[in-house]
């Protein structure tokens, strides 16, 4: 039983790293395809969580602004998990 759990799990890691290897080479090539049709705005933006405080650096004050929300939305989401999982929180 162990062994066969075992080989589930790094099945679905392997499989999980290709999909995502996948993903990050459509979006490349669709990438390209755009550049070959002409000059686009280009905005982009990320986030950098370290510990409880959100790091957010964009191309444009809208970018910046959308991912302020998604982070804030995440940080509060890891917190509802945390005291979940935790005990402090229960649904039932």
């Amino acid at each position: 039983m162990g062994s066969r759990v075992l080989w589930l799990t790094t099945l679905l890691i392997l499989v999980a790293f290709t999909l995502i290897i996948i993903g990050v080479l459509l979006l490349v090539l669709s990438a390209l395809r755009e550049s070959e049709r002409g000059e686009k705005k280009v905005e982009a933006g990320g986030v950098f969580i370290i510990g409880p405080v959100p790091i957010v650096i964009g191309t444009s004050e809208r970018v910046a602004k959308v991912l302020m929300i998604l982070a804030i939305v995440l940080l509060l989401l890891s917190l509802l998990v945390f005291l979940v999982f935790t005990g402090y929180l229960r649904w039932w």
